[in-house]
């Protein structure tokens, strides 16, 4: 484990609530995020990135701010792929864009909590457990399966888990009322869809730590860096999603591309594990590839998207509509 001084965790915390503050001042007025917006908002949240990292980078050397800035990349990466079923989402409950903002405000304040639980055990298992790690290479093998397979669409909001819970303990009214998610109708307290919809984006990225998770922990096990990468990358997703709101689909390569990224530290996990429970002699792959790896891999999905539109776009936005609707018929 990294001996991280207090003050840079001090630095951490504080630089996340003043960040979440201000973006929420900044966006207290109900309006619809248009993309010049969204594009400045995603420059400071990258630079914010960066900056941290640099820090790392200073003052616990080269090799955790690499480790940093591959981990930023790779949950950065795998935010990209989880838009659709934000996009999705708002599309089921047919939520008002100029509200789309709040909703993914708190389910980033969410996503906060549970990853830095998630990230906390998952620490602990690797440091104690470490045969943990081929367990983790599983869940990203399949992953990887799913993506291929096109089985990654079928997520239904309205089904959820989050939502049906929410349904049962308190009465959820058709119409929204503004920003609210809660309302008094004839004396009771009855919650709007905005809340449901908070209650979907929270059972979704659930549903992206089984990935997310057990990837950075490829990277590193050091819960200062693991947590903060994560952190920095949740902070800018809802800049990016605004700015790529209407370019998703366009993009029809970057799910293959996660695919490959997601099987590519599958193997890192298995080389790691061997190295440490067999034998010295087998490679770990290091971080720096690993990053090298990333990079190119992105890169090329998108640029590969860009020059080859294809029939997949069209396939997954039917796949979006066909089961947007078989959530309208229930």
């Amino acid at each position: 484990m990294l001996d991280v001084p207090f003050w840079l965790w001090a630095a951490f915390a504080v630089t996340v609530v003043v960040s979440l503050t201000v973006d929420l001042l900044a966006h207290r007025d109900t309006h619809v995020i248009g993309f010049k917006e969204a594009a400045a908002w995603s420059a400071v949240w990258v630079g914010l990135a960066l900056v941290f990292g640099a820090i790392v980078f200073l003052v616990l050397g080269a090799t955790p701010g690499v480790d940093y800035t591959t981990a930023w990349l790779l949950e950065k990466s795998l935010s990209v792929d989880n838009l659709f079923v934000f996009a999705l989402i708002f599309a089921y409950f047919k939520v008002p864009r100029a509200y789309q903002h709040r909703v993914l405000f708190f389910g980033v304040i969410g996503a906060l909590v549970f990853r830095g639980i998630f990230l906390a055990a998952g620490v602990a298992l690797v440091n104690r457990f470490t045969a943990v790690l081929f367990a983790f290479a599983a869940v990203l093998f399949y992953s990887t399966y799913k993506i291929l397979k096109e089985e990654e669409g079928s997520f239904d909001p309205g089904s959820s888990i989050a939502v049906r819970l929410l349904r049962k303990v308190v009465p959820v009214r058709d119409e929204y009322a503004g920003m609210k998610f809660f309302v008094k109708e004839a004396g009771k307290r009855v919650a709007t869809p905005l809340l449901a919809v908070v209650a979907a984006i929270e059972a979704a990225d659930l549903i992206f730590a089984l990935d997310s998770v057990p990837a950075v922990l490829a990277v590193s096990d050091d819960a200062f860096i693991v947590y903060s990468s994560n952190a920095f990358a949740i902070l800018g997703l809802r800049a990016l999603y605004f700015l790529l709101a209407g370019l998703l689909d366009r993009f029809h390569h970057l799910s293959k591309g996660i695919a490959l990224i997601l099987f590519f530290i599958g193997v890192k996990l298995i080389l790691q594990a061997s190295h440490k429970l067999f034998s010295s002699s087998i490679p770990e792959i290091p971080s720096p590839i690993s990053l090298a790896v990333i990079v190119t891999i992105l890169a090329a999905s998108v640029l590969l998207s860009i020059r080859r539109p294809g029939s997949a776009t069209t396939q997954k936005t039917q796949k979006t509509q066909k089961t947007r609707h078989s959530g309208d018929d229930d």
